[in-house]
């Protein structure tokens, strides 16, 4: 592709197409390019005048090299992403604001004063059918007053103060519904799902693919932990799938035979075969979109506070301009009153400021589905954490394979990695990996994989029973003997390691070393956790006793546990909740999902399972936990952003309505400041936290 450098600054360079403007999918297909680009960060791409802002990391020569490879057709985008941009959206609104601006002040300028009198009074019609419309709800609203206030000025004569404040609320109306609506599509868009691979069932085999790949009327299968990829229909199997994505109630429904499963939710018990209904689209954005508009999960406490104390506030400026008139016999004076409201402000304010503190924190990977959650975040004083994929990296390694049979090692992790490619977990990914790199082919062995939450797999290999797991999985559960004559070495493991057993038929036959180091940043970002206020850190693991020590005397831990089950996390967060505390979980699997629940906020690591990202309240990147403390100074100044515009509105429009009982400022400039302060302050709250 040709392009020009227009402007340039270290890791930031503006470039030009050689084309008047771009439509919008080729703006999103090129902002899609840019930012699918390992080294770019952050990509804007103006359609208008054909220019894109790329901001990166270092390498300007792969910038330029990645930019000469570009081209619109050789692109491919995923399904969904252009229609569910928002680039549209934000052109219609912004078109919308100018053509209101224009016709507003051509009306002034060319218009003979009866005729721009006849326009306001059609134009006032509309909000005094909003006021009429409340009536049924047998409460003073907002929309009472505004009509009020447009009315009383067009009585006195005075047509101008009332089209100038139906401009402006028209203004921040439409300000307010782009601002929640492009902030509530950017944050289905970070929901919406992003699976590569699937199980697809071919006759009796099973096939991975990719997800791209896969056609209406296709058969797939989903076990446990795994999230549900298509719309579709059950053709086999019995599963409790949480619909959480979909319907915001997290109780698990039974799935099976014919009954109908949803694209995004998750299976947590059971397995299906699901026949492919629906592919592509954009039905389950639109239906993400209409949960999180209705969820009361968007609104943190604090403030649904301010916006209850909005509506009780009405009636009061209502009857302050009600008063104003019996003691002044004054109009004007009244309808300075009236002009000035509470709730207009703390209406626009306090959703845009959380809509914007979640759209913020997306710009460095941490996906928030609420804003009481961020309250949660900023008030907790309690943080457990999970051990393996959480303290420790993204990616254990397969270390060894001890043999406790006369199998050879590589046979042995072949058979372990087909069982464990079919469940989502850090060390069953270690697994498969490590069979990979030994070349180690693994086509179907077994029959029927049964995953046993927290403890491990058991199937049948040749007709012999196999299992693989925990200590507590293989060894108490199952009754698995380890051979006599290879005690010795059972007894002689290195305890650095992280260690996974696999028996046959009730006997040891491996176990494999997984080298499970810990994150670079684990132990300075404990440290900074304790400095951002948290009074209590936890890990919890299924460990033995003598690993969990370890980690946690180099962590700098004083509370830990070892050997624990997915009841007992959720049991300790329940516990420490019911003393008082607020209590986050930060985890990324299956076993801890029941802890992610049960805490104020659930944190999951973007590379875990998916029911724990899906049951989460955040998720965050997996390359850096340092996220953590942002996450914590992104919430807590929230907090104090929606502190500062309640104290500045509640303030401010009282000064206003003083100034206009007192006759210092007419009803249009009481308008004009009342509702211009609303706008910069909905404005305001859409900039950056930190």
């Amino acid at each position: 592709m040709r392009f020009f450098i227009r402007h340039e600054l270290p890791n930031r360079m503006r470039v030009h197409l050689p084309m008047k403007r771009m439509s919008f999918a080729e703006a999103d297909t090129l902002a899609y390019y840019l930012e699918s680009h390992e080294k770019v960060k952050e990509a804007k791409v103006y359609e208008r005048t054909a220019d894109a802002v790329i901001f990166f990391d270092g390498d300007r020569d792969g910038i330029i090299e990645a930019l000469k490879a570009f081209s619109f057709e050789g692109t491919k985008v995923p399904a969904g992403y252009i229609e569910n941009s928002g680039r549209s959206l934000t052109a219609g609104y912004y078109e919308s604001i100018v053509s209101k601006v224009v016709m507003h002040y051509g009306r002034r300028l060319l218009l003979p004063l009866p005729v721009r009198q006849i326009i306001t009074v059609a134009q006032s019609l509309k909000f005094v059918k909003r006021a009429l419309d409340t009536i049924p709800h047998k409460r003073l609203e907002v929309p009472v007053l505004d009509a009020i206030a447009i009315v009383a000025s067009m009585l006195t004569g005075d047509f101008d103060t009332a089209s100038s404040v139906m401009f402006l609320l028209d203004i921040g109306d439409t300000l307010e519904e782009w601002t929640h609506k492009k902030s509530v599509d950017d944050l289905a868009r970070r929901m919406s799902l992003n699976i590569e691979k699937v199980w697809l069932k071919s006759g009796d085999d099973e096939v991975l693919v990719d997800a791209e790949s896969v056609k209406e009327n296709d058969r797939v299968i989903v076990r446990v932990g795994n999230i549900i990829p298509f719309d579709g229909e059950v053709e086999s199997g019995e599963a409790m799938v949480n619909q959480a994505s979909m319907t915001g109630e997290a109780i698990p429904v039974k799935k099976e035979a014919g009954k109908s499963v949803y694209a995004g939710t998750v299976v947590e018990e059971g397995e299906i075969v699901v026949l492919v209904k629906k592919v592509g689209g954009s039905g389950r954005f639109d239906k993400i979109v209409a949960i999180i508009e209705e969820s009361e999960k968007l609104k943190s406490a604090l403030e649904s506070r301010a916006e209850h104390l909005a509506d009780r506030l009405v009636p009061y400026t209502l009857g302050g301009a009600a008063l104003t008139y019996l003691l002044t016999r004054n109009v004007t004076k009244a309808v300075s009153v009236l002009m000035v409201d509470y709730s207009c402000a703390l209406k626009l304010a306090m959703p845009i400021s959380v809509l914007s503190a979640i759209r913020e924190s997306a710009r460095y990977d941490i996906n928030v589905k609420g804003g009481k959650f961020l309250e949660a975040i900023a008030e907790a004083d309690t943080i457990v954490f999970d051990k393996t994929g959480t303290l420790t990296k993204a990616e254990p390694t397969v270390h060894d394979v001890i043999a406790f049979n006369d199998e050879e090692p590589d046979e042995l992790l072949r058979e372990a990695a087909c069982l464990e490619e079919h469940f989502p977990h850090s060390i069953a990914n270690a697994v498969v990996r490590a069979a990979e790199e030994r070349g180690l082919l693994h086509d179907e062995m077994h029959s029927k994989v049964e995953y046993i939450v927290a403890h491990g797999i058991a199937t049948t290999i040749d007709g012999k029973r196999a299992i693989i797991g925990s200590y507590h999985f293989v060894f108490e559960d199952e009754e698995a003997m380890i051979p006599g004559d290879k005690k010795k070495l059972f007894n002689e493991l290195p305890s650095e390691y992280s260690q996974l057993y696999y028996a046959k038929e009730g006997r040891l036959a491996a176990v494999i070393l997984i080298e499970d180091p810990l994150r670079d940043e684990a132990v300075a970002v404990i440290e900074a956790l304790r400095e951002a206020g948290f009074s209590h850190t936890v890990m919890m693991t299924g460990d033995s006793e003598r690993t969990a020590k370890a980690i946690a005397d180099r962590l700098g831990l004083l509370e830990y546990y070892s050997e624990v089950l997915p009841e007992d996390k959720a049991g300790f967060v329940e516990k420490a909740r019911a003393n008082g505390s607020r209590v986050i979980m930060v985890g990324d699997g299956i076993n801890d999902s029941p802890a992610l629940s049960a805490a104020d906020a659930g944190i999951a690591i973007n590379d875990g399972a998916e029911i724990a990202r899906q049951i989460a309240d955040v998720t965050i990147g997996s390359d850096d936990l340092a996220r953590l403390v942002l996450l914590r100074e992104i919430s807590e100044a929230l907090m104090k952003r929606i502190r500062f515009n309640y104290r500045t509105i509640i303030s401010f429009n009282t000064a206003l309505i003083i100034l206009g009982v007192v006759g210092i400022l007419p009803p249009a400039t009481s308008a004009l400041l009342h509702n211009a302060s609303t706008v910069a302050l909905g404005i305001k709250s859409t900039t950056r936290l930190v």
